[in-house]
């Protein structure tokens, strides 16, 4: 008996099946659906010196979307318009800096004029501001790139503290802008070559942390620096598209999802994960990015 007429046989599996693939298949259709006039609709996106942001950019633009591009450094600005077309608009802007978020408010206002910001991609950290100068106006969207950090808290609890904010503060806003036409995504990387993952600065960070510690609280790094390592390495895609497709998505379709699981591993383990008791998920956890023994 093959697969097929084990299913035709039970009715319950029959009909699991049937809504399965119905559901599939309907959100298939629906995301299949695509706003009109991108060459008409002004996108901004934070953080485009490197990574995600830097590769949306490149990507939109090459589709005809005009685009505002945050960048924290004047180097980033210009290696990020060599390689575009004149569509694009770079801008300086330090998120951490309120005069620098003001001078970019002013210059997206002048960019988008009358018609409004379409989108925000916010790839570090920069909302408020924006929404209330020119996204009302556009009823576009809001990107917000949290991580599945977000989900599940690994090693780094700062860092997680960051993402569960990040996944609030976007469900709030979402259910708050909602009534303007407003609509809001979450993006939820899993593991990805960039930066943030970089071994060499995790490294660095927790080499930095460990000469804080009072001596008898020391153990020995080099073995778990190791073990953390070959699990990043195991761990990373160095596709970046996998999360500038999920942004694209959210921009450009017409009925956009409130939440991307962007990778493999997200789809399929980490967020899976975040749903079980938590300590199979510590278990799991601790298995792939080991910490220090107790001294």
């Amino acid at each position: 008996m093959d697969l097929l007429e084990v299913i035709q046989s039970h009715v319950l599996l029959s009909s699991v099946a049937f809504l399965v693939v119905t559901f599939f298949t309907l959100r298939f259709i629906r995301d299949s659906f695509k706003v009109d006039q991108l060459y008409r609709r002004h996108v901004l996106i934070t953080g485009c010196d490197s990574g995600f942001g830097n590769l949306l950019a490149r990507q939109l633009d090459a589709k005809g979307v005009p685009v505002i591009a945050g960048c924290l450094t004047e180097k980033g600005a210009e290696d990020l318009s060599a390689s575009t077309s004149s569509r694009l608009k770079t801008v300086l802007l330090n998120v951490t800096d309120g005069v620098s978020i003001k001078k970019a408010v002013e210059f997206v206002r002048a960019e988008v004029g009358q018609r409004g910001l379409w989108g925000l991609v916010n790839n570090a950290g920069i909302s408020i501001p924006i929404v209330s100068a020119t996204l009302k106006k556009g009823k576009g969207r809001v990107v917000n790139v949290a991580s599945i950090l977000g989900r599940l808290s690994l090693t780094g609890g700062g860092y997680c503290i960051s993402k569960y904010g990040v996944e609030a503060f976007s469900d709030s806003l979402r259910m708050n802008m909602e009534p303007f036409g407003l609509k809001v995504s979450i993006i939820e990387p899993g593991f990805f070559k960039t930066a943030v993952t970089n071994p060499k600065m995790i490294e660095n960070d927790l080499e930095r942390l460990w000469t804080r510690l009072p001596q008898n609280s020391r153990t020995p790094m080099a073995q778990h620096t190791k073990a953390q390592n070959f699990s990043l390495g195991i761990l990373c895609s160095a596709d970046l598209s996998k999360v500038t497709k999920c942004m694209e998505h959210a921009l450009t379709a017409y009925y956009p999802r409130t939440r991307y699981g962007a990778g493999w591993d997200a789809k399929f383990f980490w967020i899976p994960l975040s749903y079980l008791p938590s300590f199979v998920s510590d278990f799991v956890v601790k298995i792939l990015l080991p910490t220090p023994k107790s001294p």
